[in-house]
């Protein structure tokens, strides 16, 4: 059985268990920031393929003590790094740690580096290519105090690109974290879902690839496939069965507003290359002033927070306003609000019944819930409500 690590967006760790229980991982253990979990590389290709929540999915490829950067560098030079992968692939190392003493992860970066280039001139007479933006191989490296685990990256490109964003916005959310909203939220179909603030429509395109059983890896390339190891017929029948079992698109109670017709343009363009076009109904419209497509069900945004309006009088203006359309017509829905602009929590007038931390890239968010019940969840303006 192999070792895996497969990160995530703080705060869905859980969430990401659990998926990788319900592929068959073994030994699944959530720590901050990702899954330790065992299986084959079957498993490892799945959980790539299936994840909706991981960001990469690390294969553990060796693991020493160390107490300087030398022992660092024989420890890499004793990996066969040549039986991994092929000497005319470009590599790319990145070294991370937590509490290490070393003082600089920059220079064990190229310690490590130079160890995997001896390793194959020692073996194959030499060495890979370097190539930090678009390297074939990646090399990650981490560091506890006293210990290194090393990985070979079998994602590749991180896995929150799908491959259907076309038409970005100025901060985009990233498809792994919308997913995993939408999991903290307990939604599926055929419950209604509505992002009034729909932007380029990334809950959008995850709520309807979710609801059609789409594989979200369906359409990417992935780094396991440039290792020695790859076994290319286990690879093909798991994508011709994730092919086999998407549902065909057909409209669904996916709804999404914005009131800039630019935005909206973006968010169709999207939705249309994710091929779901069928199942997500727009409507141009501010959420000031329009109302929900239901009677009840689940609402989940992504206000701006400084990137979309920069003008902070003008977003202190619009929480209340936010808080007053929700109170006065949206009873019966959970509203899910993500933001990083922590003022929201008290000028939006409502009384959370749950904030999450949750992490958009490096940019730290809270998950507020609402449960928007008619005359039960106002409260005083200007009560606190810090996160």
């Amino acid at each position: 059985m192999e070792k895996f690590f497969a990160t995530s967006p703080r705060g869905l760790e859980q969430i990401l268990a659990d998926e990788l229980a319900a592929l068959g991982a073994r030994d699944v253990a959530p720590v901050d920031g990702g899954v330790a979990f065992g299986g084959n590389l079957a498993l490892c290709y799945a959980a790539n393929l299936e994840s909706r929540v991981a960001s990469r999915v690390l294969w553990q490829v060796g693991h020493a003590r160390y107490r300087n950067e030398q022992d660092l560098f024989e420890a890499a030079r004793a990996l066969s790094w040549p039986k991994r992968f092929d000497v005319r692939r470009s590599i790319r190392v990145n070294v991370s740690a937590i509490r290490s003493p070393v003082k600089s992860l920059d220079f064990v970066t190229l310690r490590v580096k130079d160890a995997v280039c001896d390793a194959f001139r020692a073996t194959r007479g030499q060495r890979p290519d370097v190539d930090t933006q678009s390297p074939d191989v990646r090399i990650h490296v981490f560091l506890t105090r006293e210990e290194a685990t090393f990985y070979l990256d079998t994602s590749g490109e991180p896995l929150f690109k799908r491959g259907w964003r076309t038409a970005g916005g100025d901060a985009p959310l990233r498809e792994n974290l919308a997913a995993g909203i939408l999991k903290l939220a307990g939604w599926s179909a055929p419950t209604p879902l509505y992002d009034p603030l729909c932007g380029v429509g990334t809950f959008l395109v995850e709520a309807a690839m979710m609801a059609l059983d789409a594989a979200p890896g369906l359409n990417r390339a992935f780094g396991f496939e440039k290792l020695e190891n790859f076994e290319e017929k286990k690879w093909s029948a798991l994508r011709d069965r994730a092919r086999a079992r998407r549902k065909s698109a057909q409209p669904l109670p996916i709804h999404g507003s914005d009131k800039s017709g630019n935005i909206l343009a973006l968010a169709r363009e999207n939705i249309l290359a994710a091929g779901v076009s069928e199942a997500v109904q727009l409507k141009q419209m501010d959420v000031l002033d329009g109302g929900p497509p239901a009677k009840a069900g689940i609402l989940v945004m992504n206000p701006p927070y400084g990137e979309r309006l920069a003008d902070a009088d003008e977003l202190a203006a619009f929480y209340p306003k936010l808080g007053d359309a929700l109170k006065q017509r949206y009873a019966g829905w959970t509203a899910y609000i993500l933001t990083a602009d922590l003022r929201l929590a008290k000028l939006i007038g409502l009384k959370a019944s749950k904030r999450t931390p949750l992490y958009n890239g490096a940019l730290e968010c809270r998950l507020f819930e609402y449960r928007m019940m008619a005359g039960s969840m106002r409260k005083p303006r200007g009560a606190d409500a810090a996160a």
